[in-house]
């Protein structure tokens, strides 16, 4: 299949014409329009160093349903210790450069660039990227963003520099979406982590059909907080391993 090049214009062929891969097409930028544009097509970019910048629409999403998230034994009895104070939109910059930062098992540097950064904080000044961190003490030691549209959370990216610090972050984070009554978060591809956690693959035409039913709904009011009592420190109940 042939692989598109981008004009000027924030437009995308349709994700089902992707390469098997799930590369879609390469150029274009970063603006806040094209992002958008993307993300509601359930096409996000990946650079990758070397070449023009890469726009994917895997053929399967990894994605966790809310209700279907899995805490288990170990992480649970570690989140009833509470070990870390978690909150949302601390901050924002901190996390996406820890992540960036961060090292990972098979990859050479970072695709998460100076400009990917500048380009997604923009998104989270204008409300369409938040961030969820784990703080102990005054140290953020975990965390993730990612974007959102509607009642949509794509992920992007995580860090962890305490144990479970970011599992701690993810799954407070899930307990506050499912109030705001979100659909998903979309892990993008596989990852053992996530798969711990619950994720499940999901066929491209099926993940496009739950992204258009997701962000035609209005999202939770800004400024995002969590509610009193997952600030306070949220844990499942002894014995418990899927949360409902």
């Amino acid at each position: 299949m042939p692989i598109y090049s981008l004009g000027q214009k924030p437009e995308f062929p349709e994700p089902e014409r992707a390469d098997p891969s799930g590369v879609l097409a390469v150029g274009g930028d970063l603006s806040v329009e094209r992002l958008l544009t993307a993300y509601s097509l359930g096409i996000f970019p990946w650079p990758v160093e070397g070449y023009p910048l890469l726009w994917h629409a895997p053929p399967q999403r990894f994605v966790l349903k809310l209700d279907e998230l899995v805490v288990n034994r170990s992480l649970a009895k570690a989140m009833r210790k509470h070990p870390y104070r978690v909150t949302l939109d601390r901050d924002f910059l901190g996390v996406i450069r820890s992540c960036a930062a961060a090292q990972r098992p098979g990859q050479d540097g970072t695709w998460i660039t100076d400009e990917v950064q500048e380009a997604y904080h923009r998104l989270h000044q204008l409300g369409f990227a938040h961030c969820v961190e784990a703080w102990r003490g005054d140290e953020l030691v975990g965390g993730l963003y990612g974007v959102v549209l509607g009642r949509a959370f794509f992920g992007e990216s995580m860090f962890a520099k305490a144990d479970n610090a970011s599992k701690i972050a993810l799954a407070t984070l899930v307990q506050q979406l499912k109030r705001w009554q979100f659909h998903f978060i979309d892990a993008q591809v596989h990852t053992d982590l996530f798969e711990s956690l619950g994720c499940k693959f999901v066929k491209r035409k099926r993940f496009s059909q739950m992204v258009a039913a997701a962000i035609v709904q209005a999202g939770p009011p800004l400024p995002w907080t969590l509610d009193a009592d997952l600030a306070a420190g949220w844990a499942p109940p002894a014995g418990a391993s899927v949360p409902k």
